[in-house]
């Protein structure tokens, strides 16, 4: 399986989601922002990072690259899209995720390891986890607060959409703990937690989060 991974100007994890991916047994393949081509891939990772700086807000200028495009229309055809936290701000901008992510509410950059809970084990990327497994994996954001109307929220929540929710703290203000969510076809999740950095006990807390990437391998053979 070939999975890429999008480099946007100020991406800082794409080497870290490449990495996850070939430990997970797939081939990574680099995708530059100004793309127009995907080159066959399977899936797509948008990884985290400050695109453009963060100016304007947080993935609002990398929403209109090129390769975003393909992605967008890739994703419509039911193409597995994952988005780690500044790739779930390029999500949401593009539309593909409704909502948005805002300033922590302490107004602070917090980093550490953090609990979440899987509720959705149904998408492509999580399928390899069990239902309402805790896990532990990293977060690392200054503006990965989850907001949206309440109609919407309880839209996710009413058709299963929280992917994964945070356990113990709500290190953000994300509303209704909300980590991680998913579209209505469930091929496109948005994730503020770095699962990509708790792939290998060397350099992680564990190696939790490789079953997000495991887990869209195993659901390319069904």
């Amino acid at each position: 399986m070939r999975i890429g991974v999008v480099t946007f100007p100020g991406s800082l994890d794409d080497v870290d989601a490449s990495r996850a991916v070939g430990l997970a047994g797939a081939e990574a393949v680099p995708l530059w922002h100004g793309d127009h081509d995907l080159r066959g891939v399977d899936a797509v990772v948008l990884p985290g990072g400050f695109s453009y700086g963060d100016y304007l807000r947080c993935g609002a200028i990398s929403r209109f690259s090129p390769v975003m495009t393909e992605v967008v229309a890739a994703a419509g055809r039911g193409m597995p899209v994952l988005g780690i936290c500044n790739g779930f701000q390029v999500l949401c901008e593009s539309h593909l995720l409704p909502g948005a992510l805002i300033r922590n509410d302490h107004q602070r950059f917090i980093c550490r390891d953090q609990r979440l809970r899987i509720e959705n084990n149904f998408t492509p990327w999580t399928t390899g986890y069990a239902q309402d497994v805790e896990i532990t994996v990293v977060l690392k954001n200054g503006e990965g607060s989850y907001v949206a109307d309440g109609r919407t929220l309880d839209r996710l929540e009413g058709e299963g959409r929280v992917v994964a929710r945070y356990v113990e703290v709500n290190p953000n203000g994300s509303l209704r703990d909300i980590a991680a969510i998913s579209n209505e076809r469930g091929n496109v999740v948005g994730l503020m937690p770095h699962p990509e950095h708790a792939v290998e006990d060397l350099t992680g807390p564990c190696t939790d989060g490789l079953g997000f990437f495991t887990s869209v391998l195993a659901a390319a053979l069904v």
